[in-house]
């Protein structure tokens, strides 16, 4: 018979030995968003990329520094960030291998190609904006329109670290809670990232003393 207690459950006198380890790569969870932005030539770039976070009305956003997406938000401060839900993972993996540079960066190479239409590789549609030039991306259930106010390479140089002030949110009415300005958390789930895998969230744990939304079982 299997005793093995699932982490996370064990009692507080139980003893975990941990042990150390060295991961390639840090992503232990975060959403992942798409971010359209403005080429030299007017034309747009689609990108998918794990390191964003929220503080207050800014998102921040981590890239590589080798990216179209960099080279634009260097040049042109204007985006959008638009999330998408679990079942999109596909269309974000079909943008995955592909890079709107040309030529192909070298720590790109060997994995990735150019292409100049990311938003037809990806099967999704582009929706005009209403602050910004780059379109939202239609398919994705929350978008944000936004300008990139600091633009800096992080401590290792291999990263640009980009915090972008968000000037205009658009929901799908689905995920909202009727009557308000929030989003039902009950009914919006984002695409997770967690150690290259996909992910969406799961049932509710519970909630904050601070939500502002009702819980689900009031609503129900």
């Amino acid at each position: 018979m299997n005793t093995m207690t699932p982490p996370g459950s064990a009692p507080a006198d139980t003893a975990t030995n941990h042990v150390p380890i060295t991961p390639s790569v840090l992503y232990f969870g975060t959403p992942v968003v798409l971010l359209s932005t403005e080429n030299e030539d007017g034309s747009v770039n689609l990108a998918p990329i794990s390191s964003a976070w929220a503080l207050g009305q800014v998102i921040v956003l981590g890239l590589g520094v080798e990216g179209q997406t960099a080279s634009n938000l260097r040049a042109r401060p204007e985006v959008v960030i638009s999330l998408p839900a679990p079942a999109q993972w596909p269309a974000v993996e079909r943008l995955a291998p592909l890079t709107g540079r040309t030529p192909v960066p070298a720590s790109k190479q060997g994995g990735f190609r150019f292409e100049r239409d990311k938003f037809a590789a990806a099967a999704l549609r582009p929706e005009p904006s209403e602050l910004v030039r780059p379109p939202r991306v239609a398919e994705c259930p929350l978008q944000m329109e936004a300008r990139a106010a600091r633009v800096q390479t992080d401590v290792s140089g291999e990263f640009l670290i980009v915090e972008a002030h968000v000037l205009k949110v658009h929901a799908d009415p689905r995920i909202v809670v009727p009557g308000s300005q929030h989003i039902d958390p009950s009914a919006w789930s984002p695409l997770i990232y967690n150690f290259r895998h996909y992910y969406g969230l799961g049932p509710e744990l519970g909630h904050s003393f601070r939500s502002q939304t009702p819980d689900r079982a009031v609503r129900a």
